[in-house]
């Protein structure tokens, strides 16, 4: 059987309706006719169940179960009525495990604006409401109001990232780490199939979830003396004090967070105090390839049947190559979540997966991304990896890429190749972000520059789905550099070759850039002059947005205590609505109905000679007459 889903653009979704025995069960009538007399693990997703790779509680559901336990998933329980999803499934032989979901929850729900978005790519059918803020929170308080004595293991982006004292936007305050006010017994950060087994593995032997403290990537309450070695961040009630001090402590959290072998580190907040074991070292291959490789059915649980799980419709025919990311963008919580350096699966296991999504009934000849977090960082690190052992740089490529960095893309360039040559396959996209600057960096082996070189052209050539994203983020050197983003004029030059390759095999492709407003460092008059210019490259930009802060960020450290962590200086931030749209309305200088606004701004700025360059050529009269002569005006 086949189910034909339609989407909102018309089109279909369509994928096998297999037996419900074949994912994990979801209901009490599932779990019988799988003979159980109960689970052993009852994961609480904020997300729909869809069983496929890219869904954190599908992976870490399916490897616990791969390692022979019992494992029952309720997908966006109900916390409105009188919470019969929490009790549907009884009580497990070990533990609950929860999760917000593959994002937090607040940017799920809010938008920039801390506007309430209208839908939720992570629900059937698109439909929001479906999980309540901080469901972390909320699903951990009602397990432990039912079950008190279960132990409850929280985990997910929402927990891993809020796992220390953070500022959120949405509350417009500083918070306590989130086990304060969630009430689990361990949460499990990062990314999680290391960290789960072993807490199964010790709850299963029998030992107390309170005994359980030398577990890598977990966080708890402990009261414990701190060890030689530890780290003690200030206190919650010292960073309310004294923003300084979280901006201190922020740098502690990223420096750990980035490194191969880290330390312990200790918080106080609101009476109690947490303890924070270091990550685990990078996933070997063998690792990261077992996780890839789990029978994953690649699609919706059939309780979904007949609606659109959008953010499956993005990646239902993608690959995800590797974990990490060592970009260290100043906006971005990769790192933070899945670590600085580079897991790479094996091409074998790539391959399998390749293979697997051409058998789908859906799949008509065309793979949609063959990427990352960050699209080309595939089989990289360190030509010594002794030095990055010892490296707390959180950037292997800001403030210029490292000179142990090897940016090799040999590797990528035979993936992209041999699933070129599957037969079923007509074309594979790159569709995740590639970061130009990586590609372009020098690299001491000099024929890899050569190689680098004919990566970029085969990219462009071969792997553009007629649109190629990438992220300059802004054209000031001075705001890039906070952002810890290449100089503008590395995109200038990207874009050089991107137009001559299409000229040269005779594409019409688009280059679309991302950029960001109201960034920390980023001024109106900044904004301004990113309209002059890309105006003069011809974009009328479409992949805009403004800075939300999210915990456990840079940028979001800047934005919230007013200070570089790195630094200590005094940076600007635009925080006021007022100020955030002063600098967003540049992005659309094209826009009629923006111009008079845009130039009364540039004339407070005293900044004429941006508005000659954005609209002496389109001015009229009766424009003119609406708009004040001043002596700072140039002649045209």
């Amino acid at each position: 059987m086949k189910g034909d889903n339609k989407l909102s653009n018309g089109t279909s979704q369509t994928f096998p309706l297999m037996k419900r025995e074949l994912f994990l069960p979801t209901t009490k009538e599932e779990i019988e006719r799988l003979g159980w007399e109960r689970p052993d693990v009852i994961l609480f997703s904020g997300d729909a169940y869809v069983d496929h790779p890219s869904f954190g509680a599908a992976v870490i559901g399916r490897t616990l179960q791969a390692a022979g336990y019992k494992v029952a998933i309720v997908p966006q329980p109900n916390w409105r009525d009188d919470l019969r999803d929490f009790k549907k499934l009884g009580t497990p032989r070990l533990f609950f495990g929860v999760s917000a979901g593959a994002m937090d929850s607040m940017v799920n729900h809010y938008t920039a604006n801390r506007r309430l978005r209208h839908d939720d790519a992570y629900t059937a059918g698109g439909r929001h409401g479906m999980r309540p803020d901080y469901p972390t929170i909320v699903y951990s308080r009602i397990l432990k109001d039912i079950y008190p004595d279960v132990p409850v293991i929280a985990g997910g982006i929402e927990a891993s990232l809020r796992r220390v004292a953070h500022y959120d936007y949405w509350k417009d305050k500083l918070l306590p780490p989130i086990l304060i006010d969630a009430p689990a017994d361990i949460i499990s950060y990062g990314m999680g199939e290391r960290t789960i087994l072993e807490i199964a593995r010790r709850l299963s032997a029998g030992v107390p979830v309170s005994e359980i403290k030398d577990v890598p990537q977990t966080v708890f309450f402990d009261d414990a003396d701190p060890g030689e070695n530890d780290i003690v961040l200030a206190s919650f009630e010292e960073c309310l004090a004294d923003k300084r001090l979280q901006a201190k402590n922020f740098r502690h959290v990223e420096e750990e967070s980035n490194k191969f072998n880290g330390n312990v580190i200790w918080q106080k907040a609101c009476g109690k105090t947490i303890r924070i074991n270091p990550m685990y070292p990078p996933m070997k291959q063998g690792e990261i390839d077992a996780s890839f490789d789990l029978p994953f059915t690649r699609v919706p649980h059939p309780r979904y049947k007949g609606k659109v799980i959008p953010a499956y419709d993005m990646i239902r025919h993608s690959i995800n190559m590797h974990r990490g990311c060592f970009g260290g963008c100043a906006f971005c919580t990769i790192s933070a979540h899945q670590g600085k350096f580079i897991s790479s699966r094996s091409k074998e296991s790539i391959m399998k997966e390749a293979r697997r999504i051409c058998a789908m009934p859906d799949f008509k000849g065309y793979i949609s991304d063959l990427g990352g977090p960050s699209a080309n960082m595939y089989a990289m690190g360190g030509f010594d990896r002794n030095i990055c052992a010892k490296c707390v740089r959180p950037s292997c490529l800001h403030p210029k890429p490292c000179p142990n960095l090897n940016n090799d893309h040999t590797p990528l360039l035979d993936i992209y190749r041999s699933v070129d040559a599957l037969p079923e396959v007509k074309k594979s996209f790159v569709g995740s972000g590639v970061r130009y600057d990586l590609a372009m960096a020098p690299n001491r082996a000099g024929k890899v520059n050569d190689i680098n070189a004919k990566y970029v052209r085969e990219l462009i050539a071969n792997h553009v789905s007629g649109r190629l994203k990438v992220a300059p983020e802004h054209t000031s050197d001075r705001v890039l550099d906070c952002m810890r983003k290449p100089s503008f004029s590395l995109f200038r030059k990207f874009k050089r070759t991107f137009d001559e390759v299409n000229r040269n095999c005779g594409l019409r492709q688009q280059l679309i850039p991302y950029f960001i407003s109201s960034h920390p460092a980023c001024s109106e008059e900044d904004m301004a002059e990113l309209a002059a210019i890309t105006k003069d490259l011809d974009f009328h930009l479409e992949q805009v947005q403004d800075f939300t802060p999210t915990p456990m960020t840079l940028a979001t450290e800047i934005y919230y205590t007013g200070f570089h962590p790195y630094t200590g200086e005094k940076v600007y931030t635009a925080r006021t609505e007022k100020e955030k749209l002063a600098q967003r309305q540049f992005f659309f200088w094209y826009k009629p109905e923006a111009r008079q606004q845009i130039v009364g701004e540039l004339r407070k700025l005293h900044r004429n000679d941006l508005i000659d360059r954005l609209y002496s050529t389109r001015r009229d009269s009766s424009y003119r007459k609406s708009e004040p002569r001043t002596g700072k005006t140039k002649k045209r």
